[in-house]
């Protein structure tokens, strides 16, 4: 009887957090000094890494989110050579209901980059290797720590 009765109290349906469909929307990888700069290595690479996240409403409960990724890395021991550059934009299709507004923001920039990003991080290190390099593994994102200093930074904009 219990049951039945929270089920009448208009609270809704339980929330549905699913990712639909993974994929890669554009991805580049430049090799300009092969094949001298294999035999070059000489020591610990430079890398730069920048990130960018993308979301967007495709349709009724339905978001596409996605991880841009530039990655350059440099021979440190050979006058900054670049060894190569990576660019990929990986996407997913999420289905997103019943989730309550004031929650959206953050389900959109942690909780769904966070189930894509391993999978980014893998095309990365595959490619790298495709390329006749090590593997490059990227470091774990935190995008909470990502979201909560981009929350932060606005409040202080809008301070000023």
């Amino acid at each position: 009887m219990m049951s039945e009765e929270q089920g009448n109290n208009g609270a809704g349906e339980n929330p549905v957090f699913r990712m639909q469909k993974m994929y890669v929307k554009d991805l580049s990888f430049e090799n300009p000094n092969a094949p001298e700069v294999y035999r070059l290595q000489n020591s610990e690479p430079k890398v730069d890494v920048n990130l960018k996240l993308n979301h967007k409403k495709l349709g009724d409960d339905h978001y596409e989110v996605s991880l841009q990724i530039t990655a350059k890395i440099l021979d440190k021991g050979n006058d900054d050579k670049t060894m190569f550059i990576l660019e990929i934009e990986h996407a997913a299709a999420y289905l997103l209901k019943n989730i309550p507004e004031e929650h959206m923001e953050m389900v959109l920039s942690v909780d769904c980059p966070t189930l894509l990003f391993p999978f980014t991080r893998q095309i990365v290190s595959q490619i790298s290797v495709d390329g006749g390099f090590i593997p490059f593994q990227m470091e774990p994102i935190n995008f909470m720590g990502l979201y909560q200093n981009s929350k932060q930074q606005k409040a202080t904009q809008q301070e000023n």
